[in-house]
């Protein structure tokens, strides 16, 4: 079975992180994965070396991908402009739509033109997601709510040995925040969490990685400098997706966690992530994040955009070692139990295998 996978955006985040699991879980069952992307983010090096990946907006190109390529299922994530694109290359084969975007608003948006193309099923993250799905579409065509899957052999606590950036500092906890600097991940909540602790404590250092392409880098860079917190929140805009475990495991060591600020998430890789590596952690309690980070047991969630919730739930972590080990062992459990890879991309398999079937007949 060959698919193709359109997405606008090739970022280093969430469902480009879930798609390159896939697409390697797939290929042992013979199953090639092609991507479309109209913009890089920074993205590339995630993809590159598992799938052929196509990176164009012009419209002659797409024709000839779409219609060279004889795909047998094209899965569009949130990009409107593929329904146009598959309608000029007269593409009849079987469409899947995931649906991630968890603002309403934008989620309508992206999916303009569906309906020119009837898709087999609608997958989703998470419970969270297929409700704000369901607002919006056609009730016959059905949901399937498929978690991100994680791939054990890379994302797992490992002892640090290596002495390569960002180094551990002697005597500190450190509080990771990972992921993009935009409006919807809540940059500006986190400096203020952190200008609170800096005022409060000198054990606790706030490493943010990633944010190199993002949106909002330059206003991040100049108010966190403007609140004077270049001592307390290091900033490491570059970290390649390979070096993540590594990052997650350093906190573990430290004793620390990571920190989301997010004001929603469809479902959030980077909690099964630092999960997964023994890391507790610390969100908000919206949109699909309960559904993944269980409170008190994995990590701690706070009341939305609340920063002194939010400092009294880092502070659990960091100054109980002796529950430490109970909130690492959890969290590695759930994932192996919930999150796992293979558990995940089975169901995926099911369906297009299904999907396949359906389209044959």
């Amino acid at each position: 079975m060959k698919i193709l996978v359109i997405w606008r955006l090739l970022t280093v985040g969430g469902v480009n992180a879930g798609w390159r699991n896939r697409a390697i879980y797939f290929k042992k069952y013979g199953i090639t994965t092609d991507f479309l992307y109209s913009k890089d983010l920074g993205g590339m090096h995630m993809i590159q070396d598992i799938a052929t990946v196509y990176l164009t907006n012009d419209k002659k190109k797409i024709k000839r991908i779409l219609t060279e390529n004889h795909y047998d299922v094209i899965i569009v994530v949130d990009t409107s402009k593929a329904y146009q694109w598959l309608e000029e290359a007269n593409y009849s084969g079987p469409i899947v739509v995931e649906a991630r975007t968890p603002e309403i608003v934008k989620l309508h948006r992206n999916l303009k033109g569906v309906e020119k193309n009837k898709p087999y099923t609608f997958v989703v993250p998470s419970e969270y997601q297929k409700r704000v799905l369901s607002i919006l579409i056609n009730q016959e065509t059905p949901i399937e709510v498929i978690h991100n899957g994680i791939d054990p052999s890379l994302f797992r606590p490992i002892e640090i040995t290596s002495k390569s950036d960002p180094l551990l500092p002697p005597d500190k906890k450190i509080v990771a925040y990972i992921g993009r600097l935009d409006v919807r991940k809540n940059w500006r909540l986190m400096l203020k969490i952190a200008k609170v602790v800096s005022k409060e404590r000198e054990d606790i250092q706030f490493w943010v990685i990633g944010g190199a392409k993002s949106v909002e880098r330059d206003l991040f860079e100049a108010e966190w400098k403007r609140l004077d917190l270049t001592d307390i929140v290091k900033w490491y805009p570059v970290i390649p997706y390979h070096e993540m475990p590594e990052i997650y495991s350093k906190v573990r060591q430290s004793g620390g966690c990571t920190l989301a600020t997010t004001l929603a998430e469809s479902f959030g890789n980077t909690f099964i992530e630092a999960m997964a590596c023994g890391v507790p952690v610390v969100a908000p309690n919206v949109s699909s994040i309960p559904e993944i980070v269980e409170h008190g047991k994995t990590g701690y969630l706070f009341r939305e955009n609340h920063v002194r919730g939010a400092v009294e739930q880092i502070y659990k972590i960091v100054d109980h070692p002796e529950n430490y080990q109970s909130l690492s062992t959890l969290s590695t459990e759930r994932v192996e139990n919930m999150f796992q890879l293979s558990h995940c991309a089975e169901r995926y398999i099911e369906i297009l295998k299904e999907v396949k079937r359906a389209d044959e007949k």
